[in-house]
């Protein structure tokens, strides 16, 4: 029985490892892809991840009902405006089910950034999402580089050295 239980947990434990170190593991050294997908944004286009190689990526899970998620959109639309010059992209990544309220919300903050919507959580759940807001930042090769959770004041200067970083290489 014992023999069994340590068979089934070294066969799922590298599984688990494997899927969670997707994300995790972005600035340790190791590359790690970030995973693709598809989304449908504000503007009514589809925006596909994996066709925007070349580019440095900054995605923003965020919610209407996060305090700091919407104190963070103004920081994040100068962020955009300051490095896409430079082929960097902001995309903002709402993570609710139904979406009348972030639409709502962006009718009055105007931001220039596409804002897709993943109201199914599959693009969330792939990017390991267990904080509001979150900000990966994807290398130009399509690897995570960075993986930032939560926001306070002065959080976007991370998000700036992360770019410069990226820019220099």
């Amino acid at each position: 029985m014992k023999t069994l239980l340590l068979s089934l947990l070294l066969t799922v434990l590298p599984l688990s490892a494997q899927s969670a170190s997707v994300i995790d593991t972005g600035s340790g050294g190791q590359r790690a892809l970030a995973p693709d997908f598809t989304l449908k944004a504000l503007s009514g286009v589809n925006l596909r991840l994996a066709e925007q190689r070349g580019d440095i990526i900054v995605l923003n899970f965020w919610a209407s009902w996060c305090g700091p998620c919407l104190q963070e959109m103004p920081a994040l639309d100068k962020l955009a405006s300051k490095y896409q010059p430079l082929g960097v992209q902001v995309w903002g990544v709402n993570v609710e089910a139904d979406s009348s309220a972030a639409q709502k919300y962006l009718s009055k903050t105007r931001v220039e950034f596409p804002i897709l919507f993943d109201t199914e959580n599959s693009v969330s759940e792939s990017y390991q999402v267990q904080a509001m807001p979150t900000t990966v930042i994807i290398n130009q090769d399509g690897d995570v580089h960075s993986v930032h959770r939560g926001y306070k004041p002065g959080f976007e200067q991370k998000y700036e050295n992360d770019i410069k970083t990226l820019l220099r290489n």
